[in-house]
């Protein structure tokens, strides 16, 4: 018999369609834009850098979560070091380009920010598992909230990582329902 109600494939593939819909839509000509002037572009890019430097510090304090949540419960690291994986290049991805005078070390590169005491983990690994769920959920929408001040280089960007999170949500609730029964 024929399962109902939404599978793993059918959300990934609706995840991966909004992805692309965010995407096409922000490829759109920028003939707004023609007439700006170069100093409101400076502040722009002041702004977007500053975008990008949070974006990368809540992906270290959401990798740093991955990992006690997989310290705690080992049960539920195979399922989720491909998850972590994906977070680690996604900050990688969002990380402000280096300047070409600025010195290398200078570069925050995903899990090289050290992150922030991520709190406790639950002793249930359903709950401590659901909670990185809504980590993951709150990171999708902040991303999404994100893509209104972003420019358009930055704003598909963040629309590509904020579906990622989503399907993050998506997976992790289901597997705090696979390690529940």
């Amino acid at each position: 018999m024929r399962r109902t109600g939404t599978t793993r494939r059918g959300a990934l593939t609706a995840t991966g369609a909004l992805a692309l819909g965010a995407v096409l839509t922000g490829c759109g000509g920028d003939d707004e834009d023609a007439g700006e002037k170069k100093p409101a572009r400076a502040t722009s890019a002041k702004a977007e850098k500053a975008l990008r430097e949070k974006a990368v510090r809540d992906g270290a304090l959401l990798l740093a979560r991955y990992d006690l949540v997989a310290e705690a419960h080992p049960a539920t690291a195979a399922g989720l070091e491909p998850l972590r994986a994906a977070v680690a290049e996604h900050g990688k991805a969002l990380a402000p380009p280096r300047a070409k005078d600025e010195p290398e070390k200078g570069a925050p590169k995903g899990d090289d920010v050290p992150p922030a005491p991520a709190g406790p983990v639950s002793a249930d690994s359903t709950t401590a598992v659901r909670e990185l769920a809504a980590d993951e959920r709150r990171r999708a929408d902040g991303y999404g909230e994100a893509l209104l001040t972003a420019g358009p280089e930055l704003a598909r960007l963040l629309a590509s990582v904020a579906a990622a999170a989503a399907a993050h949500a998506y997976l992790l609730t289901e597997l705090a329902e696979e390690t529940a029964v």
